[in-house]
């Protein structure tokens, strides 16, 4: 008798890394309505239908005029008549962190649904700063709130994870700087580099050249938003190059110059990317985006970026590539694998990760006796 795993079981049981995962946007729905309700939070709408209908509105359309993939300039069909942004909610919801029990919860719940809906076996997650109304933590008090989420889903869920100080990009240099001056002067384990966050069209990558040099003399990994919402292939090249990053977020405007392509594509640069996006008129877009980064053999692997907020799961990211961008199952488990190598763990630690993931996708090819494609054919991706 033979066993047949259908395709929704498989890219759900399929191991994998999410290695762009900012907390905020992980937190759930009904974590959320409790908390805000129990701290009487003045809202708006109910905040069900807040986390219902965020949408992020595009900016000023002829920044994106001629770009070699068009950009969507119209509403989305699934876009509510009340929107309510990205950066928007994501204020809400740290209003209604209160004390350290929040943070540790958030983070543990974080890890639970990427176990539970994705078969995540290593998730990286970015953190702000600390908050006014919870600076009686300080710092460590904050990163140790949210380890000891990680932690307890260690041992819960046979997890890892690590921690990810994020850089506002709409701060000054010099508050950058004071930023990663903090992360450095105060490690901790769990904590294993930095990245660049927020809007490009608010902060060049230039101007954090001093935080990220800070980061890299203190043996901090870097990663950075690029070539998300500025329209140009320089902002990686200057993320790579001047901030020393190790991989990007999102990245999908590198198409626009063949060189960047061509250096990113022979220096196996990893491309962490989202298909789901708060901004709904722009996912087609993502999705023909990130098939063509695929096409010019770029290193990319998903991720779910704000999970909470969009809502989304790392798995339905993976369905997009299987039945949207048509992505074999051998194509999966090498982005899957790619993300094992791209992680921050330690040398050893990745090293036993990625024996795990081969053991783990051969018992599931094992499983899948029925003959399922698991190799690629000519046409059935882009890849």
């Amino acid at each position: 008798m033979t066993t047949t795993i259908d395709s929704d079981d498989y890219l759900r049981r399929m191991p994998k890394t999410d290695l762009h995962c900012h907390l905020i946007g992980t937190v759930r729905s009904e974590t959320f309505a409790e908390l805000a309700r129990r701290h009487r939070l003045d809202l708006p709408a109910a905040p069900e239908t807040i986390f219902r209908d965020v949408n992020s509105l595009p900016p000023d359309p002829k920044l994106y005029e001629n770009t070699r993939i068009p950009v969507p300039r119209g509403r989305a069909a699934d876009e509510p008549e009340v929107s309510y942004s990205l950066f928007q909610v994501s204020g809400w919801v740290v209003e209604v962190l209160r004390d350290a029990d929040d943070l540790t919860r958030i983070t543990y719940e974080a890890f639970e649904a990427a176990h539970r809906t994705s078969s995540v076996r290593h998730l990286e997650v970015s953190f702000d700063g600390v908050p006014p109304h919870l600076r009686s933590l300080g710092y460590l008090g904050a990163v140790e709130a949210y380890a000891e989420g990680i932690r307890l889903a260690e041992r819960d869920f046979g997890m890892s994870g690590r921690l990810i100080a994020a850089v506002d990009r709409s701060t000054t240099a010099e508050q950058a700087l004071a930023r990663v001056r903090e992360v450095v002067d105060n490690p901790h384990e769990y904590v294993a580099g930095i990245g660049l966050d927020n809007l490009e069209t608010v902060g060049p990558p230039e101007r954090f050249a001093d935080a990220f040099r800070l980061a890299g003399q203190a043996g901090l990994r870097r990663t950075a938003h690029s070539s998300e919402h500025a329209p140009v292939a320089v902002n990686t090249v200057t993320c790579l190059d001047l901030l020393g990053c190790d991989r990007i977020d999102h990245g999908y405007y590198v198409l626009e110059d063949d060189e960047v392509v061509a250096r990113c594509r022979a220096e196996r640069v990893p491309f962490v990317v989202a298909f789901t996006t708060s901004r709904r008129s722009w996912r087609p877009w993502r999705r023909a985006s990130v098939a063509a980064m695929i096409e010019a053999g770029l290193n990319v692997i998903l991720a779910d970026d704000d999970p909470g907020l969009f809502p989304t799961t790392l798995t339905d990211e993976y369905r997009i590539a299987a039945d949207d961008l048509g992505l074999s199952r051998t194509t999966l488990r090498a982005m899957s694998l790619a993300g094992v190598d791209a992680c921050w763990l330690p040398e050893a630690d990745r090293a036993a990760l990625r024996q795990r993931f081969i053991a783990e996708f051969d018992a599931l090819d094992t499983l899948d006796a029925s003959g399922a494609e698991s190799a690629d054919t000519p046409g059935h991706h882009p890849g």
